[in-house]
Order: C-alpha cells, then sequence, then structure tokens
C-alpha cells in the first residue's frame, strides 16, 4: 500500500496524519517508510533530529546517481519507521524538472525497488497541486484525504477531484480513494455536526467512520519529536489515530 495524504488547503491536518498513520502502521510491526514531499519538512522533523539530515527527498528526484534508498533514515525512538526526509530545497524541485519528459513520474521510478522492503508507505504532500502532489499521486495506490471540520471544509476540492480524475485517466489508474478523514473535530458544535452531515453528503461511503476530534496532544507531540502513541498514548488523539489505522488496513 502506498498511500498519499493530500489536500491543497493548508491546516487541514494533512501532517498531523501522515506522521501518526505511519507511526500505527509501525506499532502493528509493518515496516512502514513515511516520505515528506512537503518543503517545511514537518513530518521529517517530527522523527529525525535536523543535523541527522544529510540528504533529502530533494537529492533522489534531482540527482540521477542518489536512490531514494541513499536518503532514507531511520525515525528515532520509533521502530519499524523510516522517514525519506524533505529540506526547504524541494521548493525548488518544479523550477528544475520543467520540461522533463519523466517529471511526474519521478517517485514512483524511485519507489519501485523499495517495494518489498516497505509493504506500507506514507506520503505527507504539500498544500498545493502542483509536481510534488501529482508525483505523489502518481506513485499512490490509495489516496487519504482530510478534511477539517470547518466552515469552509469543502473548499477547493472540485479541484483536488479534478487533479485526481486526470492522474487517474493517464498516468494511474490503480489510484484509489481510500477515503476522507474529517479532523479538528468538535462534537460540541452544532456547526461541527452540520458540516459533518455536509462532507457525509458529497462523500457518502467514502467518509471514514474514525473523526479525528480536536485535541491539545495532537498540537503538541511534535514539537517534542514524537507520534502521539509515544507523548500521549493514552490520549483520545492516540485512540482516534489508531482506529483510523484499523480502518485503513480493513479497506486495504
Amino acid at each position: 500500500m502506498i498511500v498519499a495524504i493530500a489536500n491543497q488547503k493548508g491546516g487541514v491536518g494533512k501532517t498531523t496524519t501522515a506522521i501518526n498513520l505511519a507511526a500505527a502502521l509501525s506499532l502493528r510491526g509493518e515496516q512502514t517508510l513515511l516520505i515528506d514531499l512537503d518543503p517545511q519538512g514537518n513530518s521529517t522533523l517530527s522523527f529525525v533530529r535536523r543535523e541527522g539530515i544529510t540528504a533529502s527527498v530533494y537529492d533522489a528526484f534531482a540527482n540521477p546517481e542518489c536512490t531514494l534508498a541513499d536518503v532514507v533514515v531511520p525515525a528515532d525512538q520509533q521502530a519499524n519507521l523510516s522517514i525519506a526526509p524533505a529540506r526547504i530545497s524541494l521548493a525548488k524541485l518544479e523550477s528544475r524538472l520543467m520540461g522533463e519528459l519523466d517529471a511526474h513520474f519521478r517517485l514512483k521510478d524511485l519507489l519501485a525497488p523499495l517495494a518489498k522492503q516497505y509493504p506500507y508507505v506514507v506520503i505527507d504532500c504539500p498544500p498545493t497541486l502542483g509536481l510534488l502532489t501529482v508525483n505523489a499521486l502518481v506513485a499512490a495506490t490509495h489516496l487519504l484525504v482530510p478534511i477539517q471540520s470547518s466552515y469552509f471544509a469543502l473548499e477547493g476540492t472540485d479541484d483536488l477531484l479534478e487533479t485526481i480524475e486526470k492522474v487517474r485517466a493517464r498516468a494511474n489508474p490503480k489510484l484509489e480513494m481510500l477515503g476522507v478523514l474529517i479532523t479538528m473535530h468538535d462534537r460540541r458544535t452544532s456547526l461541527a455536526r452540520d458540516i459533518q452531515k455536509r462532507i457525509n453528503k458529497v462523500f457518502g461511503a467514502k467518509v471514514f467512520r474514525t473523526i479525528i476530534s480536536k485535541n491539545v496532544r495532537l498540537e503538541e507531540s511534535p514539537a517534542y519529536r514524537e507520534s502521539i502513541f509515544s507523548f500521549a498514548p493514552k490520549s483520545k488523539g492516540a485512540s482516534d489515530y489508531y482506529s483510523l489505522c484499523e480502518e485503513v488496513m480493513d479497506r486495504v
């Protein structure tokens, strides 16, 4: 399974979901690779110290002599989890690869030699629909879309769905919509409940039963370079993301 976590809106919980889904898979004993395609590198810094990064995903994309295996590093204090780290240099990749015939297929080609080593791959996409996100969609077997429980929740989803259909039409016809995940949900408010109904109406059975509630522990854990499972294992955030992991495994 290669799951891309994508939504061009920022602040919807993509990185939080990538970090904790990858951690949950590794806790089940699965060899898991987390690929950070966001130039901000927040997924990377949740598991790896900055000084421990000698090469990044950018090098694998841009240097024909560098493989993805060359840049992968083990996560600190998290067995069975490896990280393909990001640096701010990723922001230059689009201009670097402009005009290259295989630009959209780079990640797929880089991942192919690692298929047996990592049966589970999670890709944290940037908040855009540019070359990096398209690379993730071309390489992925499944797509997970986090949608924040807010008034503008569905804004921009038409563009994302259009991009998915374009990728399916030619580059990756096997790409499946794994599901839509409602994040940052406050069950106490009528607005949140109304938004949940709207999302269910639009996406139907594709919406995960698991809903990620607003949780201060989830916001704090990356600052301590930990997943929610080691930072606050008894928190609502930990139980939500473990429940999501089980649902993902069932759907796959």
